[in-house]
């Protein structure tokens, strides 16, 4: 998976070793996913998208300039992607008892085996994924972009096609509309109890760490 870097694989495939497509597959997979549920398509649709993605991006991949990543360019093809099918279909918002409860949760883990544990960090998942539902969909895939996938100010300005002060300003705004929905059903001290149970991975995964140096 680490033997190349992605223009080196981009450049191995376009000479005709197309098995090398797998680990570009496998290394944008969980951005994809994020960015068609963070549009409140469900885990089929999402799954439907990743592929068509996928397949236009292996078809234009002589196109590939490399003015960007090439992460920030194939995630453009899958909010493209996203976009068009939103507008074709008149797609309605996911109601948010319909989400497939085998889906790739927004935040997860799967270490503990606590069983207050695991149904507080269920609700939690629920709780940001239905408040994350209610915001506007243009400051909602900026908050995916940057808080989710992982993206910097320039990858998501690139990817969305808007200025950098804007992906700030959106950003700030998508926070505050989080938290006002989060606080209509959450008190500070729900909130504090639901983040005890990453605390406790941090630990973990730091002291697992310090053990092996």
């Amino acid at each position: 998976m680490n033997q190349y870097n992605d223009t080196e694989l981009i450049n191995k495939i376009l000479e005709g070793e197309l098995a090398l497509y797998e680990i570009l597959i496998r290394r944008n997979n969980p951005f994809l996913y994020k960015i068609g549920r963070s549009y409140n398509y469900n885990h089929e649709d999402t799954q439907d998208l990743m592929q068509d993605t996928f397949i236009d991006t292996y078809l234009n991949l002589s196109k590939f300039e490399n003015r960007s990543s090439f992460k920030t360019w194939i995630i453009k093809i899958m909010i493209n992607n996203c976009y068009k099918k939103l507008h074709k279909l008149g797609y309605k918002n996911e109601i948010i008892t319909e989400i497939n409860e085998k889906a790739i949760p927004m935040f997860s883990d799967n270490s503990h085996t606590d069983t207050n544990k695991v149904i507080m960090a269920k609700e939690l998942n629920f709780v940001i994924e239905n408040a994350l539902i209610q915001i506007p969909l243009d400051y909602r895939i900026v908050f995916s972009l940057r808080e989710i996938t992982g993206l910097n100010v320039e990858e998501t300005a690139q990817s969305l096609n808007i200025s950098e002060s804007n992906v700030k300003v959106r950003l700030n705004r998508a926070k505050a509309m989080l938290r006002k929905q989060i606080e209509k059903s959450y008190t500070a001290t729900d909130l504090y109890e639901f983040n005890l149970i990453y605390c406790d991975a941090m630990v973990l995964n730091v002291m697992n760490k310090i053990k092996k140096l």
